[in-house]
């Protein structure tokens, strides 16, 4: 008879659609998750996926297997998951979906302690840019910009407010112009943070005299999906960059680059801390108290 494993890799890789991302969620191989799924099959005398370089499916008794099998699996893990709620210890994984630019500044710090006070307890930290449901996509946690969290999902800040700036380096600023307003960005070569949804370029805001807000879709040399690659470009004159004036501190202090438009510089509500369950576990409870008082 087959066990709880490999039931439930099987499960994991119906689920996912690809042994790759269901491996990446149990924590093994893709081989050693393919051989399990094998075995299983081996076990009951049935192929129970379609397999093909680019993508995995299952067959009509796989489905049926998956059908059946997948809630009571959810069930049982529920049940694990409460009986371990039961006790005090600090022990399972614990999966966060993030921006990397706040991993970088403000998770991984906080996250860090916890590892060497809780050995049994294992983090999971996914480093992405593009809006993910952490409820479909099994995460315990998120975080984002306090204006992109839905309304029914229970949030705290745990960052500042992220305040946007344009900035250029004082060569380029002398031969091509200080400017003076938004508008005045058309003449100017603003280099491109690509978004990594929709295939398009993050528009710049600002406040106008009318108090409300404007965009400009930046046009210039240079289009990249990693902040860092822009400030370098900047800092080498070929144009000016719109960012979060904590990503460009360094070079600013130095004078690399030098802000401009000031006046016109918005804000966006920092970094929220989001979850969707109402009771947590003792392993999320540590985490989340470590994220909201660093």
């Amino acid at each position: 008879m087959p066990n709880f494993n490999e039931l439930a890799a099987f499960a994991a890789v119906v689920r996912e659609g690809s042994f790759t991302r269901a491996a990446a969620q149990l924590g093994v191989t893709p081989s050693a998750l393919s051989h399990g799924v094998r075995h299983l099959e081996k076990r009951l005398g049935l192929t129970l996926l379609h397999r093909s370089t680019r993508s995995v499916a299952p067959t009509e008794a796989g489905q049926r297997l998956y059908t059946t099998v997948a809630p009571r699996l959810d069930d049982i893990t529920q049940e694990l998951s409460a009986l371990i709620e039961q006790s005090d210890e600090v022990a399972g994984t614990v999966r966060i979906n993030a921006p990397d630019y706040a991993v970088q500044t403000l998770i991984w710090a906080r996250l860090s302690p916890l590892l060497s006070a809780h050995p049994r307890l294992r983090l999971e930290v996914c480093s992405e840019d593009r809006f993910t449901d952490i409820v479909a996509a099994r995460y315990d946690l998120g975080v984002r910009l306090g204006g992109d969290v839905a309304q029914d999902m229970i949030a705290a800040r745990i960052g500042p407010d992220m305040v946007m700036a344009v900035a250029g380096s004082p060569a380029y600023l002398a031969l091509q112009g200080v400017p003076a307003t938004p508008r005045e960005l058309a003449a100017h070569s603003c280099l491109g943070l690509k978004l990594p949804t929709h295939d398009n370029l993050l528009a710049w805001e600002f406040k106008a005299a009318t108090g409300k807000t404007m965009q400009v879709l930046p046009a210039g040399k240079l289009v990249s999906n990693e902040p860092k690659t822009l400030i370098r470009a900047a800092c080498d004159g070929h144009g000016l960059v719109w960012l979060p004036t904590s990503l460009m501190e360094e070079e600013l202090s130095h004078g690399q680059l030098q802000v401009v438009l000031d006046e016109h510089a918005i804000s966006y509500e920092g970094y929220h801390l989001y979850y969707a369950a109402r009771r947590v576990s003792p392993s999320m409870k540590v985490v989340i108290d470590a994220l909201r008082n660093p």
